[in-house]
């Protein structure tokens, strides 16, 4: 089973660790975000066949990535990379360090093994066409050669997701909007021919409607070129359009504290802070559950 960590949370940012504790003890304990008991994922060559790495700042992280190795299992990083005003982005690592430590990640383990994502997109007064135009093909120059692959998705606009843009908004003092299909479409296009002007392939996530090549996050072929052999899986999405392969998520909505006004995983920053804070590296869980009753 692949083992994703984690599309809920930063954990190489934040959580290193407790991930490190959790790989010498070959397991991680996760609480059930949808209901039900929680389970035990492992995290041995024996049980996981490879990890997805999700993050927007490796740094911490880089001795987990080598004790990943030192057991044979491949590994992939999906590495978020916007460059958005801070308004949107309280506190994610500037561009040119996220951009070094993609370039020092693919030096050591070689550009299959880190996907650059420009996610989500999002069009407003301080972002619109024009700036994500300009903006991705700065990254993308900066990027060719370390990457062969960026994923793309315009933001999804969730009840909480409206709620914490509305008030970045009136604290900031910018717009934003969803834009039509139609204008979605047009810049895909765009970011597209720009991507392969640098080498790239541009994939979209779990959004068929606007067009182009779907993306596969958790990517067993992509797994696979990393290890030097075949790492099964079937295709098993989270939401429709989703072609990832089944994996195994260790983390937990509501726990990165970065900041970013947009993100579908954390209801309200204050929120995602107070349970960092509480979060315990030497518990088995990441988050750990609630007693029953509460």
């Amino acid at each position: 089973m692949i083992v994703s960590a984690s599309y809920r949370t930063d954990i190489p940012a934040f959580y290193g660790s407790w991930f490190a504790r959790r790989l010498a003890a070959g397991y991680a304990m996760v609480a059930n975000p949808y209901g039900g008991p929680p389970y035990r994922v492992g995290l041995t060559p024996e049980t996981a066949s490879g990890f997805v790495f999700w993050t927007r700042n490796a740094g911490p992280f880089l001795p987990q990535f080598e004790a990943v190795r030192a057991l044979g299992l491949p590994f992939m990083v999906q590495f978020t990379l916007t460059a958005y005003p801070r308004g949107l982005e309280a506190s994610v690592p500037p561009a040119a360090t996220a951009i070094g430590q993609i370039q020092a990640l693919a030096r050591r383990y070689g550009p299959r093994a880190v996907v650059w994502r420009y996610d989500p997109v999002l069009l407003g007064s301080e972002t619109d066409a024009a700036f994500h135009r300009a903006g991705f093909a700065r990254l993308a120059a900066a990027l060719s050669g370390a990457v062969d692959e960026v994923c793309i998705s315009f933001a999804q606009i969730y009840a909480k997701t409206r709620r914490n843009l509305e008030r970045a908004a009136q604290r900031h003092g910018f717009a934003w909007r969803d834009p039509a299909l139609e204008e979605k479409r047009r810049l895909r296009a765009e970011l597209e021919a720009i991507a392969n002007a640098h080498g790239m392939r541009l994939s979209v996530c779990a959004q068929a409607d606007i067009g182009g090549r779907g993306a596969v996050c958790v990517d067993a072929g992509r797994l696979s070129d990393v290890a030097g052999h075949r790492v099964g899986g079937r295709r098993k999405g989270n939401r429709p359009d989703c072609l990832c392969v089944e994996s195994r998520d260790i983390g937990a909505y509501d726990t990165c504290p970065h900041g970013c006004v947009y993100c579908y995983a954390v209801t309200s920053r204050h929120r995602a802070q107070a349970r960092f804070k509480a979060h315990d590296p030497a518990s088995e869980f990441l988050l750990t559950p609630a007693p029953a009753g509460r």
